[in-house]
């Protein structure tokens, strides 16, 4: 396993739609697993392969409760709505406030290339949603209902970890 280079907004390659995983390669397989390191790595709770320069459907999610490794993830139910602090590891030091749904059911591959389903609620939600966004090519900064803010301009005492 590997850190690899988060790209950063700007990138062209965050702009791009991804293509769908056919098979599971080991190449593959080792590209999971540095997203894995990666996103821990950074104090994160999502990465998608964009981010790391790789254009395949392939998002990594831990938001307390183990990894969840998506492949050819697709949303296909959603409900609820949710509003609230968002950020990224593309763009580091800021956040800035939108709108999810509250809950998503999502089908995809595992690391195996079996599928499976996932119900998500709160921040699991949203952090399937935007890794998703990632996907195809959005950013969360398109979203972003009162502009960005810094990290660095809060008062110390309300700073969220």
């Amino acid at each position: 396993m590997a850190l690899r280079e988060i790209r950063i907004d700007g990138d062209p390659v965050l702009e791009k739609v991804c293509k769908p995983v056919k098979e599971m390669t080991p190449r593959l397989k080792e590209l999971v697993d540095d997203m894995l390191e990666t996103m821990y790595d950074a104090n994160g709770v999502g990465l998608a392969a964009p981010q790391v320069g790789v254009l395949r459907r392939i998002v990594v999610i831990d938001v307390g409760d183990g990894p969840y490794v998506l492949v050819n993830p697709e949303i296909i139910e959603k409900d609820g709505e949710q509003t609230g602090q968002e950020g990224c590891l593309s763009v580091p030091g800021k956040y800035g406030i939108v709108t999810r749904p509250m809950h998503v059911r999502a089908k995809a591959l595992d690391k195996d290339m079996k599928e499976y389903e996932i119900d998500a609620e709160g921040l699991f939600a949203r952090a399937v949603c935007h890794e998703l966004d990632h996907l195809d090519g959005k950013m969360y900064t398109e979203l972003v209902e009162d502009g960005l803010h810094s990290y660095d301009d809060e008062p110390e005492e309300e700073e969220n970890e």
